[in-house]
């Protein structure tokens, strides 16, 4: 048919290569437009229809497909799957037919890429909404296998425009292992961090992490195969390599998250020379303290048959045993934390002292608070300490403080008055 139509343009008065050029034209055009028409049914008929019955169904990952354009991206095969099909049939030319067999190939190819990309994405997504997922995060796995398509997807290109056997390059691709490796280093390094990370459960998304070196305080919102993000307290993003969670050292608070407890602990300095016996007085108005009742009661007991037994001289003070105002302090600071309803009473709890030193005799308060909402536990611990330091004065107890200018100001003007 097509030398009957060149026949009929050389008859019409036109040269043997102008009307060649003319029904390769006609040739190409004709295969242009069936392949317009192939991508205009799969995107406007096929498509709709698929993302229609996606929308209606009541399973999630079809949605997640359509969101993640997986089926968009598939529809690009069916321009190329005519191209590469009527080339042979609609093209009288040789080179013309290699030429588009090999494009359509080309194309196809990465076409396929781009689907089996949005595909791993998908299912990275529908895997996210399994439990599991905060345990085991699987991007990492699905971005080393990306890049094993792409270089794969690359030779067979390579192959197809220098018509080469996939064998051939891969022979040639042996000499330049060392330069793969370099390339790819990072790569290989956050691989085998990701298993390491997976296999110890050292670090999930969603983790509270610490890692002063590269200025990381926050939650893990990502956890990819070259790198962590770390979304910090003041809601600036770090981004941490993968292989330092293996090489560096971090603090994990998942295991404070997972106690149902959030420790505090912190300590007053007391001013060792306001720590004194109790006088008869004193005792007196401590045990009209409701927390301390029981306590004084028990305790004035205790050490009355002890002093007793031993037959104390109680004109000294230092012999037998007494009460002091800072262990009755301490005494009500247990009792006051213990009727605390913030207070985790079934983990570590202790109310003691610490080495004295020249800045005072440190008073610690080492327990837990139930509350594990970060707002909610410093309220917690400063309104447990605000009680601190004004009962104080109640037991004749001062804090130790560093003599301030206006202590020193005041001191001088005393002496020159």
């Amino acid at each position: 048919m097509m030398e009957d139509v060149r026949r009929w343009l050389i008859e019409s008065g036109l040269t043997g290569q102008i009307a060649g050029y003319l029904i390769e034209g006609a040739e190409v055009l004709g295969v242009a437009v069936l392949a317009f028409i192939a991508n205009l049914i799969a995107k406007s008929v096929i498509l709709r229809l698929v993302q229609q019955v996606a929308k209606r169904t009541r399973t999630d990952w079809d949605d997640v497909m359509v969101e993640r354009r997986v089926l968009h991206r598939l529809a690009h095969l069916a321009p190329a799957i005519v191209i590469y099909s009527m080339a042979p049939l609609a093209l009288t030319t040789p080179q013309l037919v290699v030429f588009f067999e090999r494009a359509a190939q080309i194309y196809m190819l990465l076409a396929g890429l781009l689907v089996l990309d949005a595909l791993l994405n998908s299912v990275n997504d529908i895997y996210a909404g399994f439990d599991v997922s905060r345990r085991i995060p699987i991007l990492s796995y699905l971005q080393v296998l990306k890049i094993i398509i792409s270089v794969t997807v690359a030779i067979f290109a390579i192959s197809i425009i220098i018509n080469k056997s996939v064998l051939v390059l891969l022979t040639g691709l042996g000499a330049l292992t060392a330069i793969i490796l370099l390339i790819f280093k990072d790569s290989i390094l956050g691989l085998v961090a990701g298993i390491q990370l997976v296999a110890n459960d050292m670090v999930r998304p969603g983790d509270w992490i610490e890692m002063p070196k590269y200025g990381a305080d926050g939650d893990v919102i990502e956890i990819t195969l070259n790198t962590v993000k770390i979304r910090n307290w003041d809601k600036t993003i770090t981004t941490i390599p993968t292989y330092s969670l293996i090489s560096d050292s971090f603090k994990n608070w998942r295991g404070m998250s997972e106690s149902g407890g959030r420790r505090i602990k912190r300590a007053i300095p007391i001013d060792m020379t306001s720590v004194k016996f109790c006088t008869p007085e004193m005792i007196d108005r401590f045990s009209r303290i409701a927390m301390l009742r029981d306590h004084i009661e028990r305790k004035t007991k205790e050490l009355s048959e002890y002093n007793k037994k031993h037959d104390i001289d109680h004109s000294v003070l230092v012999n037998g045993r007494r009460m002091t105002n800072l262990g009755t302090f301490r005494a009500y600071l247990v009792a006051y934390l213990r009727a605390h309803p913030k207070i985790h009473q079934d983990m570590t709890f202790l109310v003691r002292q610490l080495p004295p030193s020249e800045k005072g005799l440190p008073l610690e308060i080492y327990v837990f608070s139930n509350d594990q909402v970060w707002a909610n536990y410093e309220a917690i611990q400063a309104d447990i300490f605000d009680h601190l330091l004004a009962s104080l004065p109640e037991f004749e107890l001062r804090p130790f403080q560093s003599p301030t200018g206006d202590d020193v100001r005041n001191s001088v003007l005393g002496s020159a008055g």
